[in-house]
This record gives structure tokens, sequence and C-alpha cells, in this order.
């Protein structure tokens, strides 16, 4: 298994909001999959598309991303023939609002990791928000269960789920982040995780941070740092 990461630039041709980015970033890789049919179909299923993003870099401090201006965008993915992909198509793709310029591929090492953290906000779909409607450990399991199946679909294997995946769950926000999705807005956190030290944990949190945790992954949200020991 490896985790790559993709180093997008981006121009901006007109200001993009803050809480606008990850629209227009999805808009942009959504474009690209028009290139070929495989990647049409695949664009289309509902299924994991064990990719995710993080919002442009460097940040703006009134939180308006410039027009004119070059950004750093990072995707990253366990999925070579995406990387193989947005290396040929990404790379000279452009909307009305964004124009891709170059795609410098990475991967990431594998090495024993400390706990992994949201960059962007987790999105786990309850019956609404749940705070104070289910437990840390029923949203913890929520988690869990989201990447063991992600793992399981990519690699087509069963897992033995015996096994401990986090010591220690944190929740950086003391609010709910509204998230706009579609005319709706979800709610998200942003989390600090530390890992169990097994094989398993290593593992799948390696592969976490080339997937995104939980859900709407390939909108941008659920993106996730590692500390390494």
């Amino acid at each position: 298994m490896k985790v790559y990461e993709l180093k997008l630039k981006a121009y901006l041709m007109e200001d993009i909001s803050a809480v606008k980015s990850s629209e227009t970033i999805a808009a942009l890789i959504d474009k690209s999959f028009i290139h070929s049919e495989e990647m049409k179909k695949f664009h289309k299923e509902r299924k994991f598309k064990f990719y995710t993003f993080n919002s442009f870099y460097p940040l703006e401090k009134d939180k308006i991303y410039k027009a004119g201006k070059i950004y750093t965008v990072l995707i990253r993915t366990v999925d070579d023939r995406l990387v193989k992909y947005f290396e040929t198509y990404l790379a000279n793709e452009y909307t009305d609002k964004i124009k891709a310029l170059t795609v410098q591929t990475k991967v990431l090492p594998y090495r024993h990791i400390h706990k992994i953290y949201s960059v962007t906000p987790c999105v786990v779909k309850f019956d609404g928000y749940w705070k104070g409607k289910y437990t840390i450990s029923e949203y913890e399991n929520r988690l869990r269960t989201n990447l063991i199946k992600k793992y399981q679909e990519f690699f087509g294997e069963k897992l033995d789920e015996n096994f401990e995946l986090f010591n220690h769950i944190q929740f950086e926000n003391d609010k709910p982040i509204a998230i706009p999705i579609k005319n709706i807005k979800l709610l998200g956190d942003k989390l600090s995780l530390q890992v169990a030290d097994n094989k398993t944990a290593q593992m799948l949190s390696y592969f976490a941070l080339g997937t995104g945790l939980s859900e709407l992954n390939s909108r941008g949200y659920g993106y996730t740092n590692y500390k390494f020991i």
C-alpha cells in the first residue's frame, strides 16, 4: 500500500471565499473526469472514491483567496490509477473560477504514527448533529466502521476487526462547523486521534491519510495530517 500526495498549483480567476474553497476545488477535479469513459463512470458511481484534498495554501487572513494569485492544493489517494489520471488530465484542467497549472507527486513514507488529525472538518452522518444524541463511543465506532469498509472495498479482503484503533479522541472545535454541500449545510468536527500501537491500527491510519476520515472525502472533508513518533 502507498499513499500518494499530489501537489496541485492552481491560478484563481476570481476571488473565492474560504467557505467556497472546497466546492471550487471539487468542481475542478470533477471536471477532469470527463476525458475518459471509465472515469466518467467512476465519478458517477455511489462508491468510495479513495481520494481527498485540503484547501488552498497559503491561507488568507481575511479568508478570501485572491484572483490573480497562485495557490497550492494537496490531493491524496491510495489509488495509483487516479495518480496517473490526475497527472495527465487534472494538470491541464480549468473552470470559470480556477485554472490548474502543474501537478507534482510524491509518496508519503510509511512510519509509526503517533496521531492523525483533521485539517478539514470530518462529517459523520447521524440523524442530525451527533452531540447530545449519541456518545463519543458511538461517534468513534462510526469512524472505525467507515475506515474498515473503505479498506475492505479497496483491497477486496476482510479484516479481523478484533483490534484497538484509537487510544484517545479529542475534538478541537467548541461548536459544530457548518459545511455547505449542494445548497444545504451539514455539521462537522475537527479531530485529533491518538493511534493505537498495533499493526492493524497503524496500517489503517496510514490508509486514512490517502482516503480521508469518514464521509464526503471527495468533496474535501476528512483530510488528515499526521505526527510520527
